[in-house]
């Protein structure tokens, strides 16, 4: 079969592939969350919406940016390809350039000023508090244990990077392992789970997390 005849046989299919091909490159995808460094904002087996197009225009499956919309702000949930852990990750933004940001006891500050943190819940394992990211609310999940993870000393966020935290702080890899997270990494921007599934039971869909809210 010659191409001319391939093409105008499969014509709509060929245009339909081509399309969801820019489509997903560009403007919107999904991911899959395989580990908890997110609980319980996302869980493992959520698989989580990716605007593409929360910051950039870009050339589809590239870092290439063609045109830009505008910068990530604290609080956002951001996946990006990180080139010091060869992983794509997921990751919520605490401190953008210029931010001053500390941490003790578990603690944040930002700019010198403590966050406000209140208690929600309590298990024998771990504790969650609602973090008040500087008007950004959300809970975060801290283990009933001592962690290597709970201080880091001030440090200013450099020009064209960002601190990110995973919302599991204890167990987290985050920029306290990788560091700063430079914006050229960044693919986009998660708001919403689209579909999830229980790796603890056979796969089993959870409906009540479809199209959650993050």
């Amino acid at each position: 079969m010659n191409l001319k005849k391939l093409w105008k046989e499969n014509r709509s299919l060929i245009i339909f592939l081509l399309l969801m091909f820019v489509f997903r490159g560009a403007v919107a995808d999904w991911n899959e969350v395989p580990t908890g460094s997110m609980k319980p904002t996302i869980i493992e087996g959520d698989r989580i919406l990716v605007n593409k197009m929360a910051y950039d225009l870009r050339v589809p499956f590239t870092h290439i940016s063609l045109f830009k919309f505008g910068d990530p702000v604290r609080g956002d949930i951001v996946i990006f390809d990180s080139a010091v852990s060869g992983k794509r990750l997921v990751k919520r933004i605490v401190g953008v350039p210029g931010d001053v940001v500390e941490m003790r006891d578990k603690v944040l500050f930002i700019n010198g000023k403590a966050l406000d943190y209140q208690v929600v819940e309590q298990d024998p394992h771990a504790i969650y508090r609602k973090e008040n990211l500087l008007g950004v609310e959300h809970i975060i999940r801290l283990v009933n244990a001592e962690s290597g993870m709970a201080n880091f000393s001030a440090i200013k966020v450099p020009e064209g990077h960002y601190l990110a935290l995973g919302d599991n702080r204890d167990e987290s890899a985050d920029s306290r392992v990788i560091g700063f997270v430079p914006r050229k990494e960044i693919v986009g921007r998660s708001r919403s789970v689209v579909l999830s599934f229980n790796y603890d039971n056979f796969y089993i869909p959870r409906s009540e997390r479809f199209f959650h809210r993050l």
